[in-house]
């Protein structure tokens, strides 16, 4: 699913309105429906409805609302807010068309504004600006915001909360923008409706299909695409029936300085659960009896040193390797990362945790990355290696130039993961909840990647296939666990039933 830009989706609308054909005010009158009907799915009509609408055409999707509402025996009240003394074409035909109920409280405001007086139970319907904003609330909007987010009251959003910019948001006023607790959007996300730090604006976001042209869609093209099931399900290769070990790929990991074993465990267990055929876990020597405990599938290599990696391994007989998951950041430990990134330019290679955190602490050492490296940071390993802002608009921007300038690719973990591609693209993936929040869920990741990285997929591939299964693999762990009891371990436990879901997703 791509995701467009403010230009893109109007160029869409004016597409669907010339080529279905449908006119503008009906297109209007589809998307109302759909809001209505979302609306009536989550709350029954013995709550009141305040409606705060614009007036542009977001102010006619919202008075358009409130009549279908009004209509379904909903108690309605609406405030079109007209300073100006000029609506759009579209929302002053959808003010015309209130006059004809009569259990509807209409009020104009083209000067003074008395705020209604709300009870818990109302819901506060937003309809004030939709994504055409580029430039931050001022004067009485900015007021009109600041009293909807003081009251104790749920706020639904049409399309977007009014304040909030479609993409950059770094320099917006974040004090004039409605704080919504549900988000109903057309046709699909916009890109601010992604990141983390407009999440407080967002609240649950719905995306609702307005019938927008889908031979447009297909044709607009966008930097931004969320990851879909049958997308990823696509890219699973077929296993040889006459396959061996030697057929699903070899791949090194190294990981788990003493004390930190667990780390290595997890990224062990989730490479050899997602198909791989052979593993060498090389570490330290004191880790030895845990991990021939913990994986006995595993080949073991040690360090010469007892406690820590100090010793980079030849990639030459290897598929992938992955390098980081609990390995420390001592002097030594960081010139054997080093030496490793010299030496892996046979072998596609993961970069994770702690060898990411050394890279931050040497960022020099960022040009030994070989070709196509995968680097998987959450944003707190990112400000280290690339940005010291904390907008995620800046860090996605960031972590595109790099994958770019770099030929790399870069995992950016969070909510909303964002896989970035050395040409430009980069892809959402909607799977993975709030538990997966836990520690060793990282290493989970990059052992999944290692392993589809071995069988032969590609860089791009392996990201988006892994980082997908882990998100899938977290979800049905979660349905079973609930969110606050899940921990890493139950996401591996739970990857061949996230593979079977994909694999027989076309079936």
């Amino acid at each position: 699913m791509k995701v467009f830009s403010q230009r893109q989706i109007k160029e869409l609308e004016n597409y669907t309105i010339e080529n279905e054909p449908i006119a503008a005010i009906d297109l209007m009158e589809r998307a109302a429906k759909k809001v209505a009907a979302t609306i009536i799915k989550h709350y029954d009509n013995s709550r009141g409805i305040i409606v705060f609408a614009g007036p542009g055409n977001n102010g006619g999707d919202a008075l358009a609302t409130a009549r279908l509402l009004a209509l379904e025996n909903y108690k309605v009240e609406v405030y079109l807010f007209n300073p100006n003394d000029h609506l759009s074409a579209d929302c002053e035909a959808n003010k015309q068309r209130l006059d004809t109920l009569a259990n509807i409280s209409f009020n104009e405001v083209t000067s003074k504004f008395q705020p209604p007086q709300l009870n818990n139970d109302d819901i506060i319907i937003d309809g004030l600006f939709g994504i055409g904003l580029n430039k931050p609330l001022s004067g009485g909007f900015a007021a009109l915001v600041q009293f909807i987010n003081t009251a104790a009251v749920e706020v639904i959003a049409i399309d977007m909360p009014s304040g909030l910019f479609c993409n950059d948001n770094s320099d917006n006023d974040k004090r004039n923008i409605i704080r919504a607790t549900r988000t109903i959007t057309f046709h699909s996300p916009k890109l601010s409706q992604l990141l983390v730090d407009n999440q407080e604006y967002i609240g649950k976001l719905e995306v609702v299909d307005i019938g927008l042209s889908e031979e447009k869609s297909k044709e607009l093209y966008s930097d931004f695409e969320i990851v879909e099931a049958e997308q990823v399900a696509a890219m699973i290769k077929s296993r040889n029936a006459f396959g061996h070990k030697g057929s699903f790929g070899h791949a090194l990991l190294i990981a788990g300085h003493y004390g930190m074993a667990g780390a290595a465990v997890l990224a062990a267990k989730a490479s050899l659960r997602s198909g791989l055929g052979k593993l060498t876990l090389h570490t330290p020597i004191k880790n030895n009896d845990i991990l021939q405990t913990a994986i006995p599938e595993a080949i073991l290599s040690h360090d010469f040193s007892e406690t820590i990696f100090t010793t980079a391994v030849s990639s030459e007989a290897y598929n992938a390797i992955c390098l980081g998951p609990g390995l420390g950041k001592e002097p030594d430990t960081a010139l054997a990362v080093l030496e490793q990134l010299q030496m892996s330019k046979k072998a596609p290679l993961v970069v994770d945790a702690d060898a990411l955190n050394i890279l931050g602490e040497h960022k020099s050492w960022l040009q030994e990355l070989p070709p196509a490296t995968i680097l998987t940071p959450h944003p707190a390993e990112f400000r280290r290696i690339q940005s010291g802002s904390t907008d995620a608009f800046t860090h996605l921007v960031d972590a595109q130039t790099l994958a770019q300038r770099l030929n790399i690719i870069v995992i950016l973990k969070g909510h909303y993961t964002a896989i970035c591609a050395p040409n430009g693209k980069t892809f959402f993936n909607p799977t993975g909840n709030s538990g997966m929040a836990t520690a060793g869920s990282g290493d989970v990741l990059s052992g999944i990647i290692t392993s589809l990285l071995a069988q032969q997929y590609s860089p791009l591939e392996a990201s988006l296939l892994g980082v997908y299964f882990h998100g899938l693999a977290g979800d049905l762990a979660q349905a079973d666990l609930e969110e606050e009891c899940l921990i890493a371990s139950d996401i591996i436990k739970y990857l061949p039933l996230a593979f079977k879901q994909l694999k027989y997703f076309h079936k």
